[in-house]
């Protein structure tokens, strides 16, 4: 019977078994031979120590804290959410680097689009400086305190920043699906030390592109230099060299059917071509109107678009329509049932509203403004729409979310197009300045205002789609009514007790003797059994937007989760073997007890007998 513990996935054991499972003859004693391993790649090894290499200052610490298991989980707070039953909607309170880490077993590879907007390392507002040794004590601390900043005259300006961004991305990296890709927002500051780090993250060839996006409206004239800069990138990486963008869907609206053509609607298009005589001689030539005797000829500089055969070919199917006036050429009808995509290439300049527009559109929502340059939703909307699929369930993650610009865009997006894509939401509880309208208005910290944006956003789009609904003609379909809810989790030390370590003297044999009473009782005291619960949940790798139902078997309180009867959780004390029987009369896939609930020994004995025999696997906390 395995015991649970209040850890999250152990990353370095899960990609030591990968490495088991593929190389094993690279394994001796349990320890992994690396030089065995890099001959069966084809890396052999060789002294030449001058290879290209991008390090700095922490970045093996950072590496590790990046594999360092979280002490921490995710405690549910139906009180503060929208529509907890049935939402298929998060948003996580906490340090993202800990939650990232708690959300490994039950999201590995299932996110379809990462959007994060993080600190532009301005040399202000930077709070996330992690402490190595102990994490979640690190996250109480920063929770409690005012914004730190990072000023270039620290020293390790760029190093910071990057001991920040980079075992965040490589957690991330292992939540994106294969056809996954991720979109970060950064300007000048440290836009090229974040190439480096996304190419080494997420792989070199799986770069599909720096966006360029014209975010100020109005030219910057306290530039030191003169030089008013007036855009910020977007970055964009793939999880696998396969995956692309959709692309910008083309104007079908162009083609029309006016001669009643039976291969149906065409758009004219030019046969000019793009070469000279001396480079395309073939391209240059008479055409004659075999009807008129009409001749012409193509443009010295540029020549036809086909060939001699294909003209000849495009007048006997009818394709040429001719000029009227002796000024114009000859053009070609382009079919619409003949296109091989209905998009186009996505342009690496995006044509999206301003930072000004987020700012109002924020301001409108909220009634004042609450947080500084928001992203418009229009930039959030248009990668979403390049990175996702309408009717996929697809998940959308972002780690550094704010005022909550991303979810607001996802359920925008979801009632236009009828999409039910979803969205997990992950801030740090920054705390407001004391100064400002947020903090006046009662808003003490950024996530605050991120859930009230989202309730007053989703409340407004539901209206919206509600009243657009009484107004459709006959023939028309209903848009479905988009999930607006969100369900919120809060970080916090894991309910399940750990054993205190801590050396005594002989003398103080009876501080070991309480620390064993103490954990009689596996679970921490004030917390609540749906605390226990969702720390299961994400333990199993179950998803934490899956249905709980509590249920009863004589006398004794259970959980049962999934609708599929995935797991069932038990908790309450005085369970039996009789118990246990009718438990396993619901077929679960897995059985979690606290060890401390048997009626005895010989009851938590038989259940592992009982369960065994009903190929149900039992775990004990």
């Amino acid at each position: 019977m395995d015991k649970l513990d209040g850890m999250s996935m152990n990353l370095e054991k899960a990609n030591m078994d990968k490495l088991h499972e593929v190389f094993p003859e690279c394994f001796s004693e349990g320890k992994l031979d690396i030089d065995k391993l890099l001959s069966l790649c084809g890396e052999y090894i060789d002294n030449d120590h001058e290879k290209y290499k991008f390090e700095w200052n922490g970045k093996s610490e950072c590496l590790r804290l990046a594999q360092k298991r979280s002490t921490g989980t995710l405690r549910p707070c139906p009180e503060e959410s929208v529509n907890w039953d049935t939402t298929q909607n998060l948003y996580i309170e906490g340090d993202n680097l800990e939650v990232l880490k708690l959300l490994q077993t039950s999201y590995y590879r299932k996110v379809k689009m990462i959007y994060i907007d993080p600190p532009y390392n301005t040399g202000n507002d930077f709070v996330y400086a992690d402490d190595f040794a102990d994490p979640m004590a690190r996250y109480k601390e920063v929770t409690q305190q005012t914004t730190k900043s990072n000023p270039e005259t620290m020293g390790r300006y760029h190093t910071n920043w990057l001991n920040m961004m980079y075992p965040r991305l490589r957690l991330a990296a292992n939540l994106l699906r294969d056809d996954g890709v991720i979109f970060i927002s950064i300007d000048d500051n440290e836009v090229t030390n974040l190439r480096k780090v996304c190419d080494e993250v997420f792989g070199e060839e799986n770069f599909i592109a720096q966006f360029i996006w014209h975010s100020r409206q109005n030219v910057d004239s306290r530039s030191l230099n003169g030089a008013s800069i007036d855009h910020e990138y977007v970055l964009c990486y793939s999880k696998q060299t396969e995956t692309r963008l959709l692309g910008k869907e083309i104007d079908t609206g162009k083609y029309k059917n006016p001669d009643n053509d039976p291969r149906g609607d065409w758009m004219s298009s030019s046969m000019d071509g793009l070469a000279t005589a001396e480079l395309r001689p073939n391209l240059h030539y008479t055409i004659i109107n075999p009807e008129t005797g009409k001749q012409y000829n193509p443009n010295p500089a540029n020549g036809w678009r086909f060939q001699r055969s294909t003209v000849s070919q495009m007048i006997e199917e009818k394709r040429i329509i001719w000029p009227k006036n002796d000024d114009s050429k000859p053009r070609f009808k382009r079919y619409l049932n003949e296109i091989n995509s209905r998009f186009t290439g996505f342009s690496s300049l995006l044509d999206v509203d301003y930072t000004l527009i987020g700012t109002k559109e924020l301001r409108g929502l909220m009634g004042m403004e609450t947080l500084k340059f928001p992203k418009p939703l229009s930039l959030i909307k248009t990668v979403i729409s390049q990175a996702t699929n309408t009717n996929d369930n697809d998940i959308i993650l972002d780690f550094f979310s704010g005022s909550a610009t991303t979810a607001h865009a996802v359920m925008q997006l979801n009632a236009e197009d009828g999409g039910n894509r979803r969205f997990i939401m992950v801030q740090l509880p920054e705390l407001c300045d004391e100064k400002s309208e947020a903090f006046k208005a009662g808003y003490k910290n950024i996530c605050e205002i991120g859930k009230e944006r989202i309730r007053r956003a989703g409340a407004k789009i539901l209206a919206d789609t509600e009243e657009k609904n009484k107004q459709i003609k006959i023939g028309e379909e209903e848009k479905p009514l988009p999930d607006v809810g969100f369900k919120v989790f809060k970080l916090d030390t894991s309910n399940i007790k750990e054993w205190d370590s801590t050396p005594v003297s002989e003398e103080d044999y009876r501080i070991v003797l309480d620390r064993m009473n103490d954990m009689i009782d596996s679970i921490k005291n004030y917390r609540t059994d749906m605390d226990v619960v969702y720390e299961i949940m994400l333990k199993m790798g179950v998803p934490l937007t899956y249905p709980v139902q509590p249920i009863e078997i004589d006398g004794v309180k259970a959980y049962s989760v999934g609708e599929d009867g995935l797991l069932m959780v038990c908790l309450d004390a005085g369970i039996t073997t009789e118990t246990i029987e009718r438990l396993a009369d619901y077929a679960p896939a897995k059985i979690v007890i606290a060890e401390s609930c048997f009626a005895d020994v010989s009851a938590m004995r038989n259940a592992h007998y009982v369960l065994r025999d009903r190929k149900i696997e039992l775990k004990l906390i």
